[in-house]
């Protein structure tokens, strides 16, 4: 472990270095909220000679601290990066906007919190990119940095190279301005191998260019200034032709042993309370269900599990390094891994005597049983959460949630006879074929969950239910089966909240939905190509950023924007695609293939229903990935 006395502030563009002693730092963060997201130090970071290292990586989550302190994937690909002994990986986070004032005001740049450097003194800026949204914080970073925002403004010098990774690297088109390199996939294996390319590329001397080209040959690195996107007439995309030897589709990274792919033993343990302040064990990865609107559930296939016996060994061994008192499950679809009532067993054995509570989130209706609750409740009993996405059979057919009404009532008799007084339970509007008989559906079940919890003799004695409804507005994603329909738009959306509400008869159900206007911007960006960059771009120098937050989210700004650059928003949220339009993520293979997506459209179409993966292989392809076949 390193230690240092002062904070290292380097080049930025068109200033002489500068170093900024640790008291005028700590001066600037007494005056902002949060400090400890800024200070750095924490327990578990990783600190090197960033003179005996070869690469640097600052590692960038652009949004708040405790948002992006309480991802997995950065914990795990921090420490993939940091068992490099040539390779030291930092942390950045976008700072908040009274950070972000006084950085400007006294001229400070974007620093990373192990060494204080700032971000023009690293050999890699990579994003993890989680939601659209976070785009124009990006480029805010970007920016407070002192780097040109576009790629091709930033020169040939091989150092600063903006790679990008994450699930809305499924569909980069939108900010392939922006980034020289694309991670798709996975990449615990992957980063590595391009810091190796890298290493040898700085001892070679070679230009940035040249570099990118390199790494455009190896698997899951797609590189956008190497490809020239053609348009129809309509503004459709007509070909995307990729120079020299550039490959014509970018086939997706993937894990296939997970039971031995590195996983940190300690995370770094924040100074302040984050969303996700807990211990976290990855039980599984990808999702057997097969939702139709889930793009998580198909970018991630095919599904791999740990053993129980590492998964034991993994929560452990955090636990013990890092002193958490909660650990959670996490996978898409917790109730799903195959021996989770023999892992609860394990968990138990030493959980329940040194006090760490269990969490397991994303329970599947279908897979809940009184077993799994009598397991979860020797440690936690705060309420519980289920998604049944849709009112009506009908429109669960639609999406294949493959859950009845019968099984939605049994698993809340479940929870209530086990003395649970809460239910939340999570909903979509604005779905393929959706009408406001559906939309009524959901208020129908929610009574009938109240109805049920009253009728039974065995109910908690002297308290009464709640049941929270959170409605969600769908936004149709690249790699689902609706990646072809259009979106509702706002006034759709804003009559069937309103008709919703004028069904809730009960003050024991409580609604709750996200701006409207938040899901169409999110609709926009999720399908665009890149004559977007230019919007996102605009709407940024207008002053747009952290467009998730409701308290910041300029959406008049983001309106003139697309008047600005003459972009009509509805062209890429509110048509439908046909099947054989040349979609905009269409050279971006996750393994799942384009005409199993066309068919579960159809399907949905239909009101039909595809079995889960472990019931019936449906053919999607995404078993070819790690060496398996497709039979459906």
């Amino acid at each position: 472990m390193y230690h240092y006395n002062v904070y290292s502030i380097y080049t930025l563009s068109g200033r002489m270095s500068q170093t900024l002693d640790r008291q005028k730092l700590d001066s600037l963060l007494s005056r902002v909220q949060k400090p400890a997201r800024y200070s750095g130090g924490e327990s578990g970071c990783a600190m090197k000679d960033k003179n005996a290292v070869d690469v640097r990586f600052a590692f960038c989550f652009p949004d708040k601290y405790e948002i992006g302190m309480s991802h997995l994937g950065i914990k795990i690909l921090y420490g993939v990066l940091n068992t490099l002994d040539y390779v030291w990986c930092e942390r950045v986070f976008a700072p908040d906007t009274d950070m972000e004032q006084l950085m400007r005001t006294e001229n400070l740049p974007l620093y990373a919190l192990e060494s204080k450097d700032e971000l023009t003194a690293f050999d890699f800026i990579g994003f993890t990119l989680q939601y659209e949204l976070c785009y124009t914080n990006m480029l805010n970073m970007l920016d407070l940095a002192g780097l040109p925002v576009r790629a091709a403004d930033r020169g040939d010098e091989l150092k600063n190279i903006v790679i990008a990774g994450g699930p809305c690297t499924c569909n980069p088109e939108p900010i392939t301005d922006f980034i020289d390199i694309f991670s798709i996939g996975e990449g615990e294996e992957a980063l590595p191998e391009l810091m190796a390319l890298y290493r040898e590329a700085k001892k070679e001397g070679i230009g940035k260019s040249e570099f990118l080209r390199r790494a455009a040959k190896l698997d899951g690195f797609y590189v956008p200034s190497l490809y020239t996107p053609q348009y129809h007439e309509d503004g459709t995309l007509a070909e995307l032709i990729p120079t020299g030897d550039a490959p014509a589709k970018i086939t997706k990274r993937i894990i296939s042993d997970l039971e031995n792919v590195f996983y940190p033993q300690e995370f770094v343990v924040p100074f302040t309370e984050t969303v996700h302040d807990r211990a976290v064990i990855e039980v599984m990865r990808g999702c057997i269900r097969g939702c139709r609107f889930c793009q998580a559930g198909f970018i991630y296939r095919p599904v791999r599990e740990k053993s129980s016996e590492k998964l034991n060994q993994n929560a452990k061994e955090l636990c013990y390094s890092t002193g958490y008192e909660e650990l959670s499950l996490c996978s898409l679809s917790t109730s799903d891994y195959s021996n989770i009532e023999p892992l609860l067993d394990q968990l138990l054995d030493w959980t329940a005597e040194d006090k760490v509570s269990l969490s397991l989130p994303s329970l599947r209706i279908d897979k809940f049983s009184k077993e799994v609750l009598d397991r979860i409740s020797l440690l936690k009993k705060n309420g519980l959460t289920f998604a049944p996405e849709a009112g009506t059979q009908r429109m669960r057919d639609i999406i294949n949630k493959n859950i009845t009404e019968d099984e939605i009532l049994r698993t809340c008799r479940i929870a209530f006879e086990g003395g649970y007084t809460a239910v939340k339970l999570y909903f979509m509007i604005g779905l393929p074929g959706e009408t406001l008989e559906d939309i009524e559906g959901i208020a129908v079940l929610a009574q009938k969950i109240v109805d049920l919890y009253y009728s039974l003799p065995n109910k908690p004695k002297g308290k009464g239910v709640t049941v929270s409804a959170s409605v969600a507005s769908f936004v149709p994603k690249p790699h689902t089966p609706f990646e072809f329909e259009p979106q509702d738009t706002q006034d759709m959306l804003k009559e069937k909240q309103r008709h919703l509400l004028s069904c809730i008869k009960s003050k024991k159900i409580h609604i709750s939905w996200h701006d409207s206007r938040i899901s169409a911007l999110e609709g926009v960006m999720a399908r665009a190509d890149r004559k977007i960059c230019k919007v996102i771009e605009t709407a940024w120098r207008m002053g747009c950023s952290f467009d998730a937050w409701d308290e910041t989210f300029k959406y008049d700004l983001w309106l003139k924007a697309f008047e600005e650059t003459g972009i009509d928003p509805a062209f890429y949220a509110n048509r439908t695609r046909p099947y054989d339009e040349l979609l905009p993520w269409d050279h971006i293979s996750y393994g799942v293939d384009k005409s199993f997506l066309i068919r579960e459209n159809m399907l949905s179409k239909e009101e039909k229903t595809t079995p889960n993966c472990r019931e019936r292989c449906a053919g999607c392809g995404a078993k070819k990935l790690n060496g398996g076949c497709c039979i459906g």
